[in-house]
């Protein structure tokens, strides 16, 4: 089975087939955010350690880090923002950006084996981004979109992410080290867009085996309850052989759909994580006699 490694200084997390379903954190991201995006802008990060440690102690076992603000310096920030939360947790990070700048800003001063969010199937864009994920030894997520832009036939989908994999092996980028995004649209306006997903995940994982990963929430935009739409999705996803997602840990319905899925797909022994998740503590006394001995059942 196909396994990507990454890591920090001091931890390494499997993404794989076999492994328990990954959450990357998608909360620091100034996108639609004023507030973040100006506090960023001004070197003012006591938000980004906030969210950082919030999704860490939700479940997040990745964090992604995206600094993208408009005509700001975004490498001067990706890469302050990356050595702040490297020195607040120790969970491995995925450097999100499209300015190649601001991507190798960013893993010059990353402590491990980054994941670089990410690369098209844009000729001009493989040539920028392969050589800096080679250069570093990073992990990289290939987005199945090209010049023709996101095609609604997921076959044209699986076709831009092959095209993305045997570019990487020219740069001597194992596929391991591939780890495919399909594209979720929202179902609100394509009522097939999470058949679409499965059918390229199911191809992904059994013609080029190749981990994959996507922005969970994009699939409930418009609609109300977001959170069930995304819990049912994340569930049918990972039953289709998703091994990883970028969404929020802060919402117990999600978390408690994916460690459920751990549960269904057998990557979770005896239910260990669950009932660590789950399992609530004994009444003050219960269970206990005078003398500090239990009570037969």
């Amino acid at each position: 089975m196909t396994i990507t490694t990454i890591s920090s200084a001091t931890r390494e997390v499997k993404i794989g087939f076999d492994q328990p379903f990954v959450i990357i954190g998608e909360r620091i991201n100034p996108t639609g955010r004023k507030i973040l995006a100006a506090e960023m802008k001004q070197g003012d990060y006591s938000r980004v350690e906030a969210d950082a440690l919030a999704q860490v102690a939700a479940g997040a076992q990745m964090l992604d880090v995206n600094a993208g603000i408009p005509l700001a310096d975004e490498p001067r920030i990706l890469a302050e923002t990356i050595q702040l939360v490297q020195s607040i947790t120790d969970v491995p990070l995925s450097i999100d950006s499209s300015i190649i700048e601001a991507l190798e800003a960013g893993l010059a001063v990353y402590q491990g084996k980054a994941l670089v969010n990410s690369v098209t199937g844009e000729d001009e864009v493989l040539e920028r981004v392969l050589p800096l994920v080679a250069k570093y030894g990073a992990s990289v997520v290939a987005i199945s979109n090209d010049e023709t832009g996101i095609s609604e036939d997921p076959d044209e989908r699986f076709k831009v992410a092959k095209k993305i994999v045997e570019r990487a092996a020219d740069y001597g980028i194992h596929y391991s080290d591939v780890v495919v995004d399909p594209l979720v649209m929202p179902i609100g306006a394509i009522n097939t867009a999470g058949l679409q997903v499965m059918h390229v995940v199911r191809r992904l994982r059994e013609e080029l085996k190749v981990n994959t990963t996507c922005g969970a929430s994009n699939v409930s935009f418009g609609l109300p309850n977001r959170n069930g739409i995304n819990s049912a999705f994340l569930t049918m996803a990972m039953g289709a052989g998703m091994t990883s997602a970028i969404t929020s840990p802060l919402h117990p319905e999600v978390m408690a759909a994916v460690r459920g899925g751990d549960v269904m797909m057998g990557h979770d022994p005896n239910c260990a994580n669950w009932i660590k998740a789950y399992r609530e503590p004994p009444a003050e006394g219960e269970g206990r006699v005078r003398g500090g001995r239990r009570r037969r059942a």
